[in-house]
């Protein structure tokens, strides 16, 4: 009985072995190459990503897990930490909150692994190693030129709204922007109808960050289409006559435009508007084509998606990535690569959206 005791004893601990054993197997063949979180699933924009991020390394020996914070910074910092146990190397975050993401990426950096910002900065820490992004300047640059091409006349009534004041890429789109409608505010071929802090700054023409960070406050959108709607028709219901009729509009992407487009198309004192936009969602090529929607900044995400992820690759070979500039995040100058933008409108968009292959004809009405 005594040798048949011990000889199960150790038959169950040579099975709790095995069983220990194959859960580290178990552990080993989920780990994961590179992490990716991203801001929410209720934008077209994140799952248009998600979908080129997980076909990038079809091909590849490296794996990856895609995972959306859903608008939450508490999410987001879970999210990274599933990630870390995973076993990632690289973490490419998209932040919800660029200040608020910093914890989430120090835990990152603890456990020595690489950490790329895309498309949103994330700020006020060290603890990003690169940064993959749109030239964000030069989109606000071409929102605003965009606007300054198409104004008839002077006085011309000039909406301003923003991203949210939580993500460094609105400020860098309100800067570009600000940079070429600036001369025109000053010189009275636009005359702002709904910031007063803006209205107070005309003459300056660099802003601060805080002064950015004022005008922000009255006329951010947050990224939300309904508080762009909100934000819209309390402008609209506020407007003395002077600001209604031919009217130009800086909206920072295009699902706030849509929104902001539909509230002044309502409105019968509007005569005409000129609106700008970012993205190029499916939903404002179309209305492009219908004239609801004056331009988008077309930015590819297939050559933003595709930065990245060679970006990744080639610190899993163990090599040092390519940068073509630096961006200080307001704690350390980030290494950066930056992919170019390209303005669309009605008379390009068939060539740069259809013709490239970036979306089929078959999903528009009315293109030409």
């Amino acid at each position: 009985m005594k040798k048949g005791k011990k000889f199960f004893g150790v038959l169950l601990a040579a099975l709790m072995l095995t069983f220990v054993a194959a859960c580290g197997n178990g552990s080993g063949a989920t780990e994961v190459s590179v992490g990716i979180v991203l801001p929410t699933k209720d934008e077209p924009r994140w799952v248009q990503d998600e979908a080129r991020f997980k076909a990038a390394l079809e091909d590849s020996e490296y794996t990856t897990e895609i995972l959306f914070s859903q608008g939450s910074s508490a999410k987001e910092k879970e999210n990274v930490e599933t990630l870390i146990n995973k076993g990632i190397d690289v973490l490419i975050i998209a932040p919800h909150d660029g200040p608020a993401a910093g914890s989430a990426v120090e835990a990152a950096q603890k456990e020595g692994i690489k950490v790329i910002s895309y498309d949103r900065l994330i700020t006020d820490t060290d603890a990003v190693d690169y940064y993959v992004t749109f030239d964000s300047i030069a989109v606000g640059q071409a929102q605003g030129q965009y606007l300054v091409d198409n104004a008839q006349g002077s006085g011309v009534p000039l909406y301003l709204f923003a991203g949210a004041s939580s993500d460094n890429n609105a400020f860098l789109f309100f800067e570009g922007a600000w940079s070429v409608l600036q001369p025109k505010i000053a010189d009275g071929t636009f005359v702002i109808a709904n910031s007063s802090e803006a209205e107070a700054l005309k003459d300056k023409a660099t802003l601060s960050r805080d002064e950015m960070g004022k005008i922000l406050g009255q006329v951010t959108t947050n990224w939300d289409p309904n508080e762009a709607k909100n934000k819209a028709q309390t402008n609209l219901t506020a407007a003395a006559a002077e600001f209604k009729g031919d009217v130009a509009i800086l909206a920072p992407n295009d699902g706030t435009a849509r929104s902001i487009a539909d509230v002044f198309g309502s409105d019968s004192a509007i005569t005409s508007y000129v609106i700008t936009g970012q993205d190029a969602e499916k939903a404002s090529i179309q209305y492009i084509i219908d004239g609801k929607q004056s331009m988008t900044v077309f930015k590819d995400v297939r050559t933003l998606v595709e930065d990245a992820m060679g970006m990744a690759v080639t610190i899993l070979d163990g090599n040092t990535p390519e940068t073509t500039g630096t961006y200080d995040n307001g704690a350390t100058d980030v290494k950066a690569k930056q992919t170019d933008v390209i303005v669309v409108n009605k008379d390009n968009v068939k060539a740069e959206l259809v013709d490239s292959g970036y979306y089929d004809e078959s999903e528009f009405t009315g293109l030409e």
